[in-house]
């Protein structure tokens, strides 16, 4: 059950959810790790790769990092990169001599380059280095936070345009994705979102692939998140967006804040029941793939949910992979607090069902003969039994 090799994923159904749904960060996949969580495309993000990580001074590069993470993907048989452009080195801030220290992953990173030109001479550089291997380009990170970008949204749809331009000319077929404001701060997404939109409106849409990032707040669960990917969809709506693939570039859950809220740790069935409802909400709410940050070696703090090896997180990767990638969707039903949806694959029907919030009672259909949650706890639900749906998704194996 591991990552799917290219020969795999073609063996797919292409009427199936196929693999490349599935998306991950990898801690360290530069130093040689890979996830042992069943996955389709990768990510890379703090892996060292940012172009203020690579570019130290005009024209100097340490490729290092980037060069052993996509060999890394290389050697695994993945070939579905995604590539994030920024950030800015300090040379090419605004002030190089005066840089804010707050700005991640280094002191003026957070800024809009000074010269578009360094922009536009590091675009072509990592994207003619990279033709055919790297397949996508995210614009940046997080960009209405102002410890990841503090220019305006005007400067960034520029900053789109431009790199949409070059990647075009380059690599044709690479795809192009928006910066990725988070919903997370609601304020600050409804600051940036609808004007980042707009500018890139009056561009004529320089991407390929709208991205978010949907973290909800350290009490938010898959619920709150869809919540988030609607409003954001409304925003879409009334900027007159084209018909183009939207994807969740990053997301987990329990995540401490905003403000005073503690970390929540979430584990057990509930964190892999979080895992599987995040990519059958993908599927009900029209987002084509979604990134999990992070699998790590070992737990990372920051994280409600850990993906590590023997996590119940990761055990949640596992699941999507049997219940929902290389099967067939056949949609969902939602009837007061539930929430129903079929799947298929080669003859074989089954039902993913959990409540919205609290319990709801759900009687089997005929042809039921077995629940089992995502850490593979399992009862006989014989047909018209009653089970008591909860925010935990159980598959029913019908006959």
């Amino acid at each position: 059950m591991g990552v799917p090799t290219p020969t795999e994923s073609a063996t797919i159904d292409p009427n199936a959810v196929q693999p490349s749904t599935v998306g991950m960060h990898i801690e360290g996949v530069e130093g040689g790790r890979w996830a042992s969580a069943p996955f389709g495309a990768l990510r890379l993000w703090d892996n060292g790769t940012a172009w203020s990580q690579i570019e130290l001074a005009k024209g100097e590069f340490i490729w290092g990092n980037l060069d052993a993470a996509i060999a890394t993907a290389e050697s695994t048989g993945m070939s579905d990169i995604l590539y994030v452009m920024g950030t800015t080195p300090g040379w090419a801030a605004q002030d190089p001599k005066n840089l804010n220290e707050s700005d991640y992953p280094q002191p003026g990173a957070a800024e809009a380059p000074a010269n578009m030109v360094d922009w536009t001479d590091w675009v072509t550089t990592v994207v003619t280095r990279y033709k055919g291997v790297i397949t996508s380009y995210q614009i940046w990170n997080e960009a209405n936070l102002n410890n990841f970008y503090n220019g305006t949204p005007e400067q960034m749809a520029e900053l789109t345009k431009e790199a949409y331009d070059i990647i075009k000319e380059i690599d044709p077929e690479a795809q192009v994705v928006s910066a990725s404001p988070t919903t997370r701060l609601s304020k600050s997404f409804d600051r940036f979102f609808p004007k980042y939109l707009e500018q890139l409106a009056t561009l004529d849409w320089p991407v390929d692939v709208i991205a978010l990032h949907t973290y909800p707040d350290a009490t938010g669960d898959p619920s709150a998140r869809g919540a988030a990917v609607i409003k954001a969809q409304e925003y879409l709506t009334a900027a007159g967006a084209p018909t183009v693939p939207l994807w969740d570039t990053e997301l987990n859950y329990g995540l401490a804040g905003p403000g005073d809220l503690p970390r929540e740790e979430i584990t057990g069935a509930r964190a892999a029941g979080f895992v599987v409802r995040t990519y059958i909400d993908n599927l009900r709410l029209g987002i084509e793939r979604s990134y999990w940050y992070i699998w790590t070696l070992e737990a990372y703090d920051l994280l409600g949910v850990q993906v590590s090896p023997g996590s119940d997180g990761e055990q949640g990767f596992f699941a999507v992979n049997d219940w929902v990638v290389g099967a067939v969707f056949g949609g969902c039903t939602e009837s007061e607090n539930t929430v129903l949806c079929d799947f298929s694959r080669d003859g074989t029907n089954w039902i993913v069902a959990w409540a919205q919030s609290g319990e709801a009672n759900y009687t089997t259909p005929e042809n039921s003969q077995l629940t089992c949650d995502a850490l593979a706890n399992c009862s006989e639900a014989p047909p018209a039994s009653t089970v008591i749906l909860t925010e935990v998704p159980v598959r029913i194996y019908l006959q």
